[in-house]
């Protein structure tokens, strides 16, 4: 299916790896030159010429901690100034925080609502100037179920999901009549290596049992619990599910938060 977004230029923050880079690639598929943003200038450099190498596209990476009160407008400045033009924006920089109420600092709340909620408030005021030059954008925001169904176990992650289905919907309304649509997709259990790093950590320690298993047994066994599919998604799936919202092939859905769960409610 041919998106009708060849020649249109996007900014993906977290794009140096997992879904953001996975979502990059998607984009750069079909024909969209890619400013990837994250903080680790190392592996962005290489996943910027990893994509333009492949697909033939313009690349850019800006090194960046999103969580800095300046850095949207500035990537934003730079990408206008650099591509001419600013028509997709995927707000995927984040992960998910383990812990409930008591078990989650301030340091814990202001990193996390500096880093996925307030970063993508700022990007998402930065881009509008430009779709609104054009009278055509598309906005994506990563999400996560728990903002729909929240878990005690991610608080802090699914409490800002839920502010971000918010955002989302009520900027949708602000600017639907301007040609600029704005979703969200609210992700379950994708196998990146954050998901790894940071959730199985803490299955190990509430699920005794699944202690001695190795990562890829505990993968399994939990998605067989827990998702209706059987299974947790690859990066790539989601990358296809955002790169068809931030397309010209959607004129008519926007305000919406796209469940990605295999039907499940829940991964922890």
């Amino acid at each position: 299916m041919d998106l009708g977004i060849r020649g249109k230029v996007a900014i993906v923050t977290g794009a140096s790896a997992g879904v953001g880079r996975a979502i990059a690639c998607e984009l750069a598929e079909n024909g969209v030159d890619i400013i990837l943003v994250a903080r680790g200038a190392e592996r962005l450099e290489t996943a910027a010429a990893e994509v333009a190498s492949r697909y033939a596209v313009r690349t850019l990476a800006i090194p960046a901690d999103v969580a800095e009160i300046d850095t949207p407008a500035r990537v934003v400045e730079r990408a206008a100034r650099e591509f001419g033009r600013i028509d997709i924006l995927v707000n995927d920089a984040g992960r998910a925080h383990a812990g409930g109420l008591m078990q989650t600092t301030e340091a814990d709340w202001a990193e996390m609502t500096n880093t996925k909620f307030s970063a993508m408030r700022r990007f998402c005021g930065a881009v509008l100037p430009h779709m609104r030059e054009r009278g055509w954008g598309r906005i994506v925001n990563i999400s996560s179920i728990g903002g729909i169904y929240p878990n005690p176990k991610l608080l802090v992650s699914h409490t800002l999901s839920a502010a971000i289905n918010n955002l989302t919907r009520g900027f949708a309304l602000e600017v639907a009549k301007e040609g600029i649509l704005v979703n969200a997709v609210g992700l379950g259990a994708v196998l990146t290596d954050n998901w790894k790093k940071n959730m199985i950590p803490s299955v190990r320690k509430s699920r005794p049992e699944l202690g001695a298993a190795s990562d890829d047994e505990i993968v399994r066994q939990l998605g067989a619990e827990m998702t209706p599919v059987g299974h947790f998604a690859q990066p790539e799936e989601i990358a296809a599910i955002v790169a068809f919202l931030a397309s010209a092939r959607n004129s008519f859905i926007t305000g919406d938060t796209i469940e990605a769960s295999g039907g499940a409610d829940r991964f922890m």
